[in-house]
């Protein structure tokens, strides 16, 4: 593992004033931040909706069916992105005076990914004028073509990259179609129908629509804890625009003005709403909410978040917990499975550059997961399947930094035509359908791709930084500081440091986790650490010195508040 300080573009060092915390400023120009301007995350700076292709159809089309009191159908995805989604253009359509809109979300199990010709056939009893995809469509060529046999309007949300042919559609919106000029290419699905919601506000507003139906014209505002949480559940890049998105929409959340369901989803998982961060949309609420659509139905899931009263949102956000226990018991199962398929692999320079796993009895739910932590013990590329039907496997595809997993798989369908059945995806996250029996043949090709791509550099885990703290950072001010100065996520990282302690103290709690009394050697400070799920092999040992990589944090009990690291790694050192 390799240890790298984050760079500092040198042009930008005086662009912040010098009443700026130093530190803070450098944080912020590793990630390209230029100005304290670009951190005011105000509404006003959003990119505007008309910059969407096609955004203008999307509502014109909307705004006549509400008119006209057509039926409307939202068909989603079965994660948290998709949830949100379709929570969000439910409420919208209905404060804009649609007619009952619907939903139908696939079933992973029955129907797979997207819209299909058999989820048309149940738009189709729902009959539908207008069908809407959310966080999904942009690969559904056979499945908006059966939607417009039928007779329907369809429009495509999305944000997942196009192929070659794109469906023939009444409207597609996707910041990453061909010809679209929107400037944030990594909107979440949510993120997308937010911004279709809002040009359909804009034109029923232009219609006049709002007065002569004699209903108030709703605040975009008030979906933004829903468009922040499926963004930040979605591990979307936070680039300017979804920071905004984001922010704003933590704000509603703190100042206790969120869904019913999100407040419940936080209580279970022991946060405060009022000192929420985007962090805990991830690691908290989103998991929740992503177990439904991996292990039951994610209707559970949105009717948590559409439900107005406070019980039933509690109601419906247990049996997500409950779902969420189960997930976890399921995956930590299969990762000791597949790490103990490692065991016979001496060297890691034997391991395969592309691995594929598989086990007949593997949830497909919670394949994705799996793909993920395999992905960070082996740093590779890694797919993990499940079997689907007898015929039929699902996979699940985590990639590494340089390694577009979406491309490689495009490169291995044209090679072997025969080997996918189907795929779509991002540069770091893809799904697919193979056959069973060309299982080994595509772990091989597979394999073979990355190899030819990657390089040993990107095969060897880095770590990057923001290098040594000074002693006076040891605070619990500058603590409060990082913690209100985000939101941290995907592309624009939480930040960490790295440094020398002296160990005084370590000790393993909860089995697996290990309590450390540490040294800041340059101004003697005693600081407490604690680093979750260590390595027992190695810890606890004889170490009076280690390298440590860790967040600052503040540790909250029984009323008293003390400085905390966050230890993401350790490593022993020698006192010569």
């Amino acid at each position: 593992m390799r240890i790298i300080q984050r760079s500092i573009d040198r042009h930008l060092e005086n662009l912040f004033p010098k009443t700026f915390p130093r530190t803070l400023a450098c944080i912020y120009q590793a990630r390209g931040v230029i100005g304290p301007e670009e951190l005011e995350y105000k509404l006003a700076s959003l990119a505007h909706p008309k910059q969407f292709f096609d955004i203008n159809n999307a509502a014109t089309i909307l705004a006549d069916a509400i008119e006209q009191e057509k039926r409307i159908v939202i068909v989603g995805d079965f994660d948290a992105d998709g949830a949100t989604s379709t929570t969000l253009g439910i409420l919208a359509l209905t404060a804009m005076g649609a007619v009952e809109p619907q939903y139908i979300v696939p079933n992973r199990f029955e129907y797979g990914y997207g819209l299909t010709p058999e989820i048309v056939t149940l738009v189709q009893e729902q009959e539908a004028d207008v069908l809407v995809t959310v966080d999904n469509g942009i690969a559904s060529i056979d499945g908006v073509a059966a939607a417009k046999a039928a007779g329907m309007q369809v429009i495509v949300t999305d944000h997942h990259l196009p192929g070659d042919v794109l469906p023939n559609a009444d409207a597609i919106v996707n910041p990453n179609h061909p010809d679209c000029q929107f400037p944030s290419k990594s909107l979440a699905g949510v993120g997308v129908i937010f911004y279709v919601m809002s040009a359909l506000r804009a034109q029923l507003t232009q219609r006049g629509w709002f007065e002569r139906a004699h209903i108030p014209r709703p605040n975009m505002s008030e979906y933004l804890d829903i468009v922040a949480l499926g963004t930040v559940a979605d591990v979307v890049p936070l680039d300017a625009n979804n920071r905004i998105l984001v922010q704003q929409g933590l704000a509603r959340i703190q100042a206790g003005k969120a869904r019913p369901g999100i407040l419940a989803l936080l209580e279970l998982g022991g946060r405060e709403a009022s000192r929420v961060k985007a962090t805990d949309l991830g690691f908290v609420v989103g998991p929740r909410l992503n177990a439904a659509g991996r292990l039951d139905d994610m209707s559970i899931g949105i009717e948590c978040l559409l439900s107005e009263q406070a019980f039933l949102a509690r109601s419906y956000a247990e049996q997500l917990d409950q779902l969420n226990r189960e997930r976890k018991a399921i995956e930590s199962d299969m990762k000791q499975q597949a790490e103990q398929s490692l065991a016979s692999i001496e060297e890691v320079s034997d391991l395969p550059y592309g691995m594929c796993f598989y086990q007949e009895d593997w949830h497909q739910g919670v394949i994705g997961i799996l793909a993920s932590r395999m992905k960070e013990k082996c740093h590779r590329p890694v797919i993990a399947f499940a079997k689907a039907d007898e015929e039929t496997l699902k996979g699940s595809a985590r990639s590494i930094p340089g390694v577009h997993i979406r491309d490689a798989l495009d490169l291995l369908a044209k090679r072997h035509p025969a080997l996918l059945s189907k795929f779509g995806g991002h540069a770091m996250a893809a799904g697919m359908s193979i056959k069973a029996e060309h299982y080994e043949a595509f772990s091989k090709a597979f394999d073979q791709i990355i190899e030819e791509w990657v390089t040993p550099e990107q095969l060897e885990a880095t770590v990057y930084t923001d290098g040594e703290l000074a002693p006076e950072d040891f605070s619990l001010e500058f603590a409060e500081q990082l913690r209100v100065a985000g939101p941290w996520g995907q592309a624009f990282p939480e930040p960490c440091f790295d440094g020398t302690f002296e160990v005084l103290q370590q000790r393993i709690v909860g089995e697996k986790h290990l309590k450390l009394t540490l040294r800041e050697p340059n101004s003697g400070m005693l600081i407490d650490g604690i680093h979750f799920f260590c390595d027992l092999s190695v810890w606890p040992n004889q170490a009076q010195l280690a390298r440590l990589v860790y967040k600052l944090d503040i540790n909250e009990f029984r009323g008293q508040r003390n400085l905390q690291l966050m230890v993401d790694h350790i490593l022993p050192m020698s006192n010569e």
